[in-house]
């Protein structure tokens, strides 16, 4: 059986669940998966004491560098006992070249899942040529990738046994499930929300009062893609609104064609919702759901499907339909074949 050693930066949500997937992925094709969660080990090493000669306790690494050294030199020894043919980065912004050229080294092919197009297209290009391959979530500057190594188009995905229509605890009109960035909040607080029940959760510490009133757990807090599917499936409607922030660099746009995670996640739970007109989103449900682009057209769109429940079932069962084949097994299906495994 061969062997797939894949490694997770840390606890963001939204890049642990991309982690969890692979790990899914390659499993179903029959890959013997070692998990290496970056973001433990670094936890681990930050709050790590050791009782010295003098009988005290101090700090094991005392510098930050010294934490991040010794979590990244972990990769290393669990790639020579664990001696796997391919090497799967979550995001990569953290690794060493000389890391990847010690496991290149020993043949392994090594590649990293971009997760951040078309915002970080930048820092993300800047890293790719250190890798055998990789795979990007919006295919807006793949040419510019493929000049530097083989890259692939890996589409937003969607786990079956976590999204999926079924019964939920949470009950809302409305649920939306994403980080508070200053765009998304300027355009929700110019929403209509009167009438309507209202749940918000993710990231939204810094939101108005009047947007926090409608958080249903810490403000503080994030929360992981289980209790965010319950929460698709409780609620009568939902909807994508895209961020407007970018790294800010020449390269990096907000202006994608790919539609992101949440899309897939709703369609797969069965939740209808409008959404912002985008190339990948127009292919898939133009036809099936409505779209907005002011405000206004995004409280009347709610209040029509608040009003139309017959109407919006039909709706998000062709929805569901139409992303069926978002999985991470196909991803990593279509990774191995390009890398000839």
């Amino acid at each position: 059986m061969p062997r797939a050693l894949v490694v997770c930066p840390g606890p963001e949500f939204s890049v642990a669940d991309v982690y969890h997937g692979w790990i899914k992925g390659l499993q179903l094709n029959g890959y013997d998966v070692m998990p290496y969660n970056l973001g433990d080990r670094l936890t681990w090493a930050h709050h790590a004491y050791l009782k010295a000669h003098d009988g005290e306790f101090h700090k094991a690494f005392p510098e930050l560098d010294d934490v991040a050294g010794f979590g990244v030199s972990g990769i290393s020894k669990a790639a020579y006992y664990w001696w796997p043919e391919l090497v799967v980065f979550i995001s990569g912004f953290f690794i060493d070249p000389e890391l990847v050229q010690v496991m290149q080294a020993r043949n392994c092919k090594v590649v990293c899942v971009f997760t951040e197009s078309p915002y970080e297209d930048t820092r993300q290009l800047a890293i790719a040529d250190t890798f055998d391959a990789v795979m990007v979530n919006d295919p807006v500057r793949l040419d510019a990738y493929t000049a530097r190594t083989t890259a692939l188009y890996s589409p937003h995905c969607y786990d079956p046994d976590i999204h999926h229509p079924g019964p939920s605890d949470h009950k809302s009109d409305v649920a939306f499930v994403g980080t508070g960035y200053p765009s998304r909040q300027a355009f929700m607080e110019r929403v209509d929300w009167s009438g309507i029940d209202l749940a918000l959760a993710g990231n939204w510490e810094h939101a108005s009062e009047a947007l926090q009133a409608h958080v249903i757990h810490d403000v503080k807090n994030c929360i992981d893609n289980t209790d965010t599917a319950s929460i698709y499936r409780g609620t009568k409607a939902s909807f994508s609104l895209n961020r407007a922030e970018t790294n800010g660099d020449l390269l990096d746009t907000a202006d994608g064609w790919a539609i992101g995670p949440r899309e897939v996640e709703l369609a797969a739970c069965g939740t209808w919702f409008p959404r912002q007109s985008r190339g990948e989103s127009d292919e898939l449900f133009g036809g099936i759901l409505p779209t907005y682009s002011s405000p206004e057209e995004l409280g009347d769109l709610l209040r029509w499907g608040l009003a139309h429940p017959e109407e919006t079932k039909s709706a998000a069962e062709a929805a569901r339909a139409a992303i069926e084949d978002r999985t991470f097994d196909k991803n990593a299906r279509e990774l191995v074949r390009a890398l000839g495994l």
